[in-house]
């Protein structure tokens, strides 16, 4: 079915002369992409009569991309940087922000995104934007496209509002909210496992003296010692005295480390960088080689180690628990064990938990019923999904480097890394506590 000049205003809601390249751009997404290159030239003259031609590079950009979604070669972050260097479409991720797709947008998100929109349709008509520089891939027109944004998104709106600021404490307290529900679930599929395996005896004269060792080693500068002391976010005279409740403290912060693991300025720019990633986009950094003074600007050993530690998350330490609960003592313990024990996790055999990815696959987006909103489910790419559903073991092994260098230091798991009595009693005290925080 073809889109008619018409349809788009429709779907627009406004004339076809005050028709935007972003509002275009959306109606041509809302179909097949076999659909949208058929309409292209009677949109593009149903625009000239009504004295809106648009421009040859908006024209020429939409058959380009339309025709990479039809061959399967388009990524998601080509098909949204098309849509952004229309001029009017807000960049993925604003500083520490990053938008939800539409149908997963919060009211206040939507508002916001919305009030976006239309400030840089202000802009564009104000000879600010240059859509066509955008088309053409213009570098330094996409840094003033960004700045425009930033500095609205830093800006007290009327009512007193920080666009910037609201939008991240409304994530801040979804995030928290969905942790909480996640700890939750966690500990009553844990609790499961437990109940399962039977009694643990607390094997109280191995943790005499792994607490010794404990003691002589935090005491002294350099890794792991002092690892642990980090994650714990406390130092040797804040521990607890008791021995069983030092040991829990710091086995408890392996999972759940208490220190800071990034600073502010390091959390933009990983999450920026996964950002950038997952939806295959180039912000334009320029590679200044090996001596860039940026380079000092990298989070060091101790940040990466919580940050690599906090990458691991429910599902990955449900599967190692319950490898090393059901195993026993002498389980085999070694990062690339716990990698392989996520690698083959079925979360379905557990009472308690819930595999939510049927839920998450029913979401969709209906241009036709949002048409205001971008989707862009028409060019799901099989080999791109599936490369992206492949698990890198490699890289959870990686993760859990740092976990079994602090486990082997209180004593959890031993010389060859085999899970040790202490470990098969303490590990799920601990997992337990982490989770009921």
């Amino acid at each position: 079915m073809e889109l008619e000049a018409d349809r788009v205003a429709e779907l627009a809601g406004r004339p076809l002369g005050e028709l935007r390249r972003r509002d275009v751009a959306i109606a041509l997404l809302s179909v097949a992409p076999d659909d949208a290159l058929r309409s292209l030239p009677g949109l593009r003259r149903g625009l000239l009569a009504a004295g809106n031609p648009l421009s040859a590079p908006f024209w020429d950009s939409a058959e380009a991309i339309l025709q990479k979604i039809r061959d399967q070669e388009a990524t998601f972050g080509d098909v949204h940087g098309w849509l952004e260097a229309t001029g009017t479409e807000p960049t993925g991720i604003i500083g520490l922000h990053v938008w939800e797709e539409p149908a997963q947008r919060s009211s206040l998100q939507e508002e916001m995104h919305v009030r976006l929109v239309s400030y840089l349709e202000e802009c564009l008509a104000a000879g600010r934007i240059d859509p066509d520089k955008l088309a053409a891939g213009d570098a330094g027109e996409r840094r003033e496209y960004l700045t425009l944004q930033e500095q609205w998104m830093t800006t007290p709106l009327p009512d007193g509002r920080v666009p910037m600021t609201a939008l991240l404490d409304e994530q801040d307290e979804a995030f928290l909210a969905d942790w909480a529900a996640a700890d939750e679930e966690a500990l009553s599929a844990l609790r499961a496992m437990l109940q399962t395996a039977g009694d643990r005896p607390l094997p109280a004269a191995d943790l005499a003296a792994a607490t010794a060792r404990l003691r002589a080693d935090i005491a002294r500068p350099g890794w792991p010692g002092q690892m642990l002391i980090s994650f714990s976010g406390r130092n040797v005279d804040a521990l607890p005295p008791d021995d069983t409740e030092m040991w829990l403290t710091l086995a408890t912060s392996v999972a759940s480390p208490q220190g800071d693991p990034l600073s502010e300025e390091d959390k933009e720019f990983a999450r920026a960088m996964e950002w950038a990633e997952d939806e295959d986009l180039d912000f334009g950094a320029e590679d200044n080689g090996p001596d860039d003074e940026d380079d000092d600007d990298e989070p060091d050993e101790m940040s990466a180690a919580m940050a690599a530690v906090a990458a691991l998350d429910h599902f990955d330490w449900l599967a190692v628990m319950s490898a090393l609960i059901t195993g026993g003592p002498g389980t085999p313990a070694s990062a690339a064990d716990l990698a392989r024990y996520v690698s083959d996790f079925d979360p379905g055999e557990l009472a308690g938990f819930e595999d939510v990815d049927d839920e998450d696959d029913e979401d969709e987006v209906d241009l036709e019923e949002e048409p205001d909103s971008a989707s862009f489910g028409d060019f799901d790419d099989a080999d791109d999904l599936e490369e992206f559903d492949e698990f890198d073991e490699l890289s959870v092994e990686g993760l859990f480097l740092h976990v079994t260098a602090m486990w082997s230091v209180l004593g959890a798991i031993d010389e060859d890394d085999r899970l040790t009595p202490l470990g098969w009693w303490g590990l799920p005290e601990a997992m337990q506590r982490a989770w009921s925080a």
